[in-house]
């Protein structure tokens, strides 16, 4: 995926692209991703969107990230039941988790190999998948 630099203002076209209103708030929380482009939690965006200003609540981050996911400007990646991770980069890729610090990273979707899918269900198409290797310290019992 190549890096384009974000200031407010292309984040501002970005949401407009996609369909949804630029409120202060959208535009500081999307601001909080694409600008670090990295995978991270609504606390996370939520503390680095009110680092400033105390001024979002955790219910906007969440309706926010909601309406992101919904018009397709970022992934949400459940990494299990406690924890999911919104992810700016919408391309075909995959994901690794470090169950010892809790780092989810990118895997190139080409660095694997799917071999085939089951039957779907009639009336059904497939719209993707996604793969997340769960990974610990061999140091760190099971």
């Amino acid at each position: 995926m190549e890096h384009i630099s974000y200031s407010r203002d292309t984040i501002i076209e970005l949401l407009r692209g996609h369909g949804i209103n630029p409120t202060h708030q959208r535009i500081e929380i999307a601001y909080a991703l694409f600008s670090r482009m990295a995978h991270l939690s609504a606390d996370q965006i939520m503390a680095a969107v009110n680092a400033k200003h105390s001024e979002t609540s955790k219910a906007t981050v969440y309706n926010t990230l909601n309406l992101f996911v919904e018009k397709k400007l970022v992934r949400e990646v459940i990494v299990n039941a406690g924890k999911v991770f919104y992810d700016p980069n919408t391309h075909e890729h995959h994901h690794m988790y470090d169950l010892d610090t809790g780092e989810l990273m990118d895997i190139d979707s080409s660095d694997l190999r799917i071999s085939g899918l089951p039957n779907l269900p009639a009336g059904m198409v497939s719209e993707g998948v996604d793969i997340i290797v769960r990974v610990r310290s061999t140091a760190r019992p099971a």
